[in-house]
């Protein structure tokens, strides 16, 4: 028999007692006036309609919170059932999803970890070979002075000499490896102060004038600068970092008539500081690359002028300890321009 039959039958039999109940009451009362007979069977129809409703609706309460139990606890069965079954068999597609996710995770930091690795090896290969040069050539020097030559007055000094500079050059290159790694590591300290940028350009200009007059070539400004121009750095570092463009410039600067020009240029909160030569220029294809450690553009020239191919990395690692930047522009068979910015005090 269905629920809703059921309720109608209950229903019915409550209705049907009451009503006999009020039959029986009249018979009992009927010798009573009749206004007071409609007055005590509107109270008793009020009665009978409350019980009615108050029955009904805790009828249908309870039946819902049945309803609602079942469809809750069949929802909550099959959802564990299915997770269940998807954890105790992972399915080959799911495997391959967590792969592809897995790997696109750490593919830049596999890449990271390959790029450091080809880094490594060639920083290790190219610092064999930058100490093996003056290495070799001090032990080619010295073997010849003592087989005999030092006795020799035609070559024991020239070959003292050569030995002199290769020990020089010894010594340069494990000043800027340890500059560098100073750097990179983040121990670089900047003592930062105000100082006239002109003073200490004339500085290096002094230092490297006996070198520049040996090519005959002019260490100029492109104009004459009557006031001074103040900036906020670090000197010592500032003198390293001209020294390098400088001795660079007059290096690969023109084998005659060279020239090596300075120049300043205010802009807004900064200095441009330019350093140019008339050489015969970089390709644009390297130009992107000689910041980085130990390049070279034309390897064979620059080891005869003794470069150790670390001054242009540490210049760029000082530029941008400045929070400062630094870039270059090259013509073939015209020169190469260094410009880089300080702050202005």
């Amino acid at each position: 028999m269905r629920e809703s039959t059921r309720l109608s039958l209950r229903m019915t039999g409550i209705i049907s007692l009451f009503y006999f109940m009020g039959l029986a009451y009249i018979y009992l009362i009927s010798n009573i006036e009749i206004g007071y007979f409609l007055g005590v069977f509107f109270i008793f129809a009020i009665f009978t309609f409350w019980i009615i409703r108050l029955h009904t609706e805790n009828y249908i309460y309870q039946k819902i919170k049945v309803i609602y139990k079942t469809i809750r606890d069949q929802k909550r069965n099959k959802s564990t059932k299915i997770l269940e079954r998807k954890q105790a068999i992972p399915s080959i597609e799911n495997v391959h999803h967590e792969v592809i996710a897995w790997s696109k995770e750490y593919q830049e930091k596999i890449q990271e970890l390959q790029s450091l690795e080809r880094y490594r090896k060639e920083y290790i290969g190219n610092i064999s070979h930058e100490l093996k040069t003056p290495l070799f050539n001090i032990q080619g020097y010295i073997s010849t002075l003592l087989d005999g030559g030092l006795k020799d007055e035609n070559i024991n000094l020239k070959y003292l000499n050569r030995t002199e500079k290769s020990v020089e050059r010894l010594i340069k290159i494990v000043e800027e490896l340890d500059t560098i790694s100073k750097i990179e590591s983040g121990e670089l300290i900047l003592n930062k102060s105000r100082f006239n940028i002109l003073d200490l350009t004339k500085e290096i200009f002094d230092i490297y004038e006996e070198k520049a007059n040996k090519k005959s070539c002019q260490l100029i400004f492109i104009k004459k600068y009557d006031q001074p121009i103040f900036v906020y750095a670090d000197r010592e570092h500032l003198h390293t970092l001209l020294a390098n463009l400088i001795s660079n410039a007059i290096k690969y600067g023109a084998a005659k008539n060279g020239k090596v020009r300075l120049g300043f240029f205010e802009m807004d909160e900064n200095i441009l500081i330019e350093v140019s030569d008339n050489g015969s220029g970089i390709a644009k294809e390297e130009l992107s690359r000689i910041f980085e450690r130990f390049y070279r553009t034309d390897k064979a020239r620059s080891r005869d002028f003794g470069g150790t191919g670390l001054g242009l990395a540490i210049v760029k690692h000082i530029i941008e300890a400045h929070k400062q930047v630094i870039n270059v522009r090259s013509t073939i068979g015209l020169g190469t321009t260094f410009a880089f910015t300080l702050k202005k005090a």
